[in-house]
């Protein structure tokens, strides 16, 4: 009793409730949508180069906007941001699912949806992951922020699985469907949410000085400077499944859609026991030692994917890569958001963000392209043995400040 208490004990604030089960719900349409697409475009095109220029279409705006969207979001009520963005969701996932029902659809349809779904995504990530705060209050902080990121990452790895059954069981046109009703979700649970005292601080300063004062923030903290380290090398070079699976699928285990459903069910299968072990583990502080093994790790069980060749061992290191991985997106969150003042919240999340999914469009490009000059079998060891070379100067380069995070965790 007292460990699941422990895991969703934020969950007894009713706003924070509303939030979280519209989440639970919304984000997992957003991957199901992402999968389906990447599955869509390869069906249609058979490049994995142009499958990797998709997804780098639905992150570009995410590299571009979302340091400017972090300012607006300290400036402007989230709740109302949300909503915005929320409804700007539910047409594109509506228009989605009338192309491709309609049988009309074209690659420069889905060209141009990726980038509007990416120009929404640039505001609405870092809002949902800075309003956490003024739901639950600084008593469930940490708890509230494991919560939060296991939502998030958690659909960002095993929602894909989910779209890969979907697709088996029915069709492509049918996860967009999926989407487009998810939206629906959480626009209800913003729409009961009522908030007693709204963050927002309208500010005089020019916008560019604003995002500035967010960068200086980061680099001027040594410990989330060294987590934006990690995040740019691990984020951009080991969360390329949408791009590398299908390819791997294909050209490796010479298997379909079901194979490419279950390698992507067996990462969430990963991520969801590291999503519960996290929750869990939120009222111990933050788990450094633990943040920088697990970054060690993802990168060396992706170098080891090159030597499988088999359905059986590689089903169990994407089980184990979604652990990793689920674990280490969870300790970054939890580091960009110990300790922020509530003024700056916005724009130092907006950089987490940027971070986490801005990066994805070079490690697209970067992987498609590997693939196209020397096959499926190279695109996770081509990431993860240039991730492992990159690690070793990072963590060099602030070795005092690794020997402190080894000594263990920090209590909020």
């Amino acid at each position: 009793m007292d460990f699941f208490s422990s895991t969703f004990s934020s969950l007894r604030v009713p706003n924070f409730r509303y939030f979280w089960l519209g989440q639970c719900v919304s984000v997992m349409g957003t991957w199901i949508q992402r999968t389906a697409q990447t599955w869509l475009v390869y069906q249609m095109t058979r490049s994995a180069l142009l499958v990797g220029v998709l997804a780098a279409a639905q992150f570009l705006p995410i590299l571009l906007l979302t340091l400017v969207a972090g300012t607006l979001i300290d400036r402007y009520p989230k709740r109302n941001i949300l909503i915005i963005t929320q409804a700007g969701f539910l047409v594109l996932g509506v228009i989605m699912t009338a192309i491709v029902y309609l049988n009309v659809v074209q690659y420069w349809m889905v060209l141009l949806i990726a980038l509007g779904y990416g120009v929404l995504q640039s505001f609405d990530t870092p809002t949902r992951q800075s309003f956490v705060v003024e739901l639950v209050g600084h008593k469930n902080l940490m708890n509230g922020i494991a919560l939060n990121s296991t939502v998030f990452n958690l659909a960002k790895i095993a929602g894909p699985s989910i779209a890969g059954m979907l697709m088996v069981q029915f069709s492509v046109g049918f996860c967009f469907l999926v989407d487009a009703i998810s939206y629906l979700a959480v626009l209800l649970g913003l729409f009961l949410i009522h908030q007693q005292h709204v963050v927002a601080a309208p500010s005089h300063q020019r916008m560019w000085t604003d995002v500035l004062d967010g960068l200086g923030y980061v680099w001027q903290h040594a410990n989330i400077r060294l987590s934006a380290e990690l995040m740019i090398i691990v984020c951009t070079l080991n969360y390329n499944n949408n791009v590398i699976i299908p390819i791997f699928a294909k050209e490796v285990l010479h298997s379909g859609a079901q194979t490419y459903a279950n390698l992507l069910s067996a990462t969430g299968i990963g991520s969801l026991v590291a999503a519960i072990l996290m929750s869990y583990m939120a009222k111990f502080g933050l788990q450094r030692n633990i943040y920088l093994a697990v970054a060690i790790g993802t990168a060396s069980l992706q170098a080891l994917m090159l030597v499988v060749r088999a359905y059986i061992p590689a089903m169990i290191l994407m089980v184990l890569i979604g652990f990793c991985n689920m674990i280490f997106l969870n300790q970054s969150n939890s580091s960009f958001q110990f300790d922020i003042p509530s003024n700056l919240r916005g724009r130092v999340m907006s950089v987490y963000v940027l971070l986490n999914q801005g990066t994805t469009p070079i490690g697209s490009l970067y992987s498609g392209s590997i693939m196209d000059l020397a096959g499926g079998v190279w695109g996770f060891p081509a990431c993860g043995l240039l991730a492992l070379v990159l690690l070793v100067p990072t963590l060099v380069g602030h070795k005092q400040l690794v020997r402190q995070w080894l000594g263990g965790s920090q209590k909020a």
